[in-house]
């Protein structure tokens, strides 16, 4: 019987806190998911940046994002990302850069990870052009002030963001 590692081919890990995933993270997913067999989308628990979903929340929406997508993996974790691609035989990890802020921080990163697994490398991928402006926080910001936000990320994620501004609100 092949081996685990054998069976899914080349593996990438693609992490997020996505809180919530948009659709600049879908259009890095589509492209880094054609340079790989397998790609595994993990939802960081990273309580450090006090997210406004709870972990299952964010891991059920990039789920729903993603239902239907060939080649994708979601899954929940905590702790070091090193540790997660050496655990899930990963040769890659995808990281997105938008603008030369996003670089230092990555790039510190990326260095850390190759200190720690060896064997991993970062790959990093631009957006499409027309998600460069994107954020998670800029989503956010946009629906706690009565903003349009269909069209910058999936569906159940507009639907899920609305209901949780509505509910927060006196």
């Amino acid at each position: 019987m092949p081996s685990r590692k054998i069976k899914r081919g080349r593996i990438a890990i693609y992490p997020g806190t996505f809180d919530p995933i948009t659709n600049g993270h879908i259009s890095l997913i589509e492209r880094a998911v054609h340079l790989f067999d397998t790609l595994i989308v993990a939802v960081a628990k990273n309580a450090r940046k006090n997210p406004y979903f709870d972990h299952l929340e964010r891991f059920e929406l990039v789920q729903k994002s993603l239902r239907g997508m060939k080649g994708i993996e979601v899954i929940k974790f905590d702790g070091l990302l090193a540790d997660l691609a050496k655990k899930h035989h990963a040769c890659a990890i995808i990281r997105g850069l938008r603008a030369v802020s996003d670089f230092e921080y990555e790039f510190q990163m990326a260095l850390m990870n190759r200190k720690l697994a060896r064997n991993v490398e970062t790959v990093f991928l631009m957006p499409s052009l027309s998600w460069v402006y994107l954020s998670s926080t800029i989503v956010k910001d946009v629906a706690r002030n009565n903003g349009e936000i269909n069209g910058l990320v999936p569906p159940p994620v507009a639907r899920a963001l609305l209901q949780k501004v509505k509910n927060s609100k006196p």
